[in-house]
């Protein structure tokens, strides 16, 4: 294998562009996570389904993860990001109009189509890592992740402006705003410069098989999928529960705003925690802050669990998911690097589906507290599997 050619000063600037169009999909995917399951109590058949078109984005990204990581070894970073920021924007465009003809079938193919969207921008942190030395990977991916700080603000703040833009109809202004968003994303990402992989190098690499067999490798898989399918689990239930409580929408705004800020302000030290203690020592970490989350959520239902809950798994999540992402960046050579990210996001995504889908059947049938319980054995096996690594011979 040559030599990988690293060069931090274009990997920094690329991690700047990366976190603005990080910010532009964020308040698109935010606007959605409010949104999604009003939608879907006011359209869908039953209860059972309100939840539905937060899964569908999440089966849109699961269904297209592995498939965009190659076909950006095709076509590169940049063309392949661009693509699917456009049809982010149809899809919000789509949903707009399932939401103005109460056709809920409509909205679920939209929100289908800014799961691709969201599938792409899983790479955005893997992207910032590409040209990154080993030492100033960690940082990287922590810059890019920073962008959702803005994200965190606009989308929210975009839903309680625009949710009557089209009254009476409700919901529709803002599915409009997240398709200009992501439109607005595909001129920031013309800016992303990293050279495209020789195809038949990156074939080269070892088979995928023994690259996921590694220790390493399952334990930072297992950490994001664990890290990222409570989050999504949470997130999704949290509209529906506090609608079912009495709350406004401008309420679960603000948690969901809360949210969002404490899964990215993190990401500012993040990096030099990861550098000072170790990425494994983060996610595990991140597994505590998890758990209590949870604990918040089980001691009422009173804005300020809400509230509480949401901060602590928003932290949970970013110390977990990103010290499993660097965790992984190790677990490679460059050269394999679109067949690994892939495998590691078609696991992710495909776990969140699991559990999006899960938080409406929850909900439906047992309440916020089973969301709640369901969280504390889910962090644990991430704590385990850690555990696990740090008990193996080196």
């Amino acid at each position: 294998m040559s030599a990988p050619a690293y060069d931090d000063r274009k990997a920094m600037r690329n991690a700047f562009v990366l976190a603005v169009a990080q910010a532009l999909y964020g308040s698109t995917t935010t606007a959605l996570v409010v949104t999604a399951g009003l939608i879907g109590s006011q359209l869908a058949p039953n209860a059972f389904w309100a939840t539905m078109p937060m899964t569908a984005m999440i089966v849109g990204t699961a269904l297209t993860t592995y498939p965009q990581s190659l076909l950006m070894r095709r076509i590169g970073r940049r063309t392949g990001f661009i693509l699917a920021a456009l049809v982010g924007s149809a899809g919000a465009l789509t949903g707009a109009t399932g939401i103005i003809l109460r056709r809920f079938e409509l909205v679920l193919l939209g929100a289908l189509l800014i799961g691709v969207y969201q599938a792409s921008s899983s790479y955005y942190r893997f992207a910032a890592a590409d040209l990154a030395s080993p030492a100033f990977r960690g940082k990287a991916i922590s810059w890019v992740m920073t962008g959702g700080i803005i994200s965190a603000l606009l989308g929210s703040v975009m839903v309680m402006y625009t949710v009557d833009l089209f009254a009476p109809v409700t919901f529709a202004g803002t599915w409009v705003t997240m398709a200009c968003l992501a439109a607005l994303a595909t001129l920031v990402l013309a800016f992303v410069d990293i050279p495209k992989q020789d195809a038949a190098i990156t074939a080269s690499g070892r088979p995928l098989g023994q690259i996921a067999s590694q220790p390493s490798y399952i334990v930072a898989a297992g950490v994001a999928m664990v890290s990222y399918g409570i989050m999504v689990l949470v997130m999704t239930a949290t509209p529906v529960a506090m609608l079912g409580c009495g709350f406004s929408v401008q309420d679960s705004s603000w948690v969901i705003q809360w949210h969002a800020l404490a899964m990215y302000v993190p990401s500012f030290f993040t990096g030099a925690v990861i550098t000072r203690i170790g990425a494994s020592r983060t996610a595990i970490i991140g597994m505590v802050m998890l758990v209590l989350a949870a604990v918040a959520g089980l001691m009422g239902i009173h804005f300020e669990n809400f509230a509480v809950g949401l901060v602590l798994l928003g932290i949970g999540w970013n110390f977990g998911y990103i010290g499993g992402t660097t965790l992984l960046t190790n677990t490679y050579e460059p050269l394999e690097r679109n067949k690994a990210q892939g495998l590691n996001d078609l696991l992710v995504f495909g776990t969140t589906t699991i559990t999006s889908l899960s938080a409406g059947a929850l909900m439906a049938g047992a309440g916020w507290n089973a969301v709640n319980w369901a969280v504390i054995p889910l962090a644990a096996m991430g704590a385990a599997l850690i555990v696990w690594l740090w008990r193996r011979p080196k």
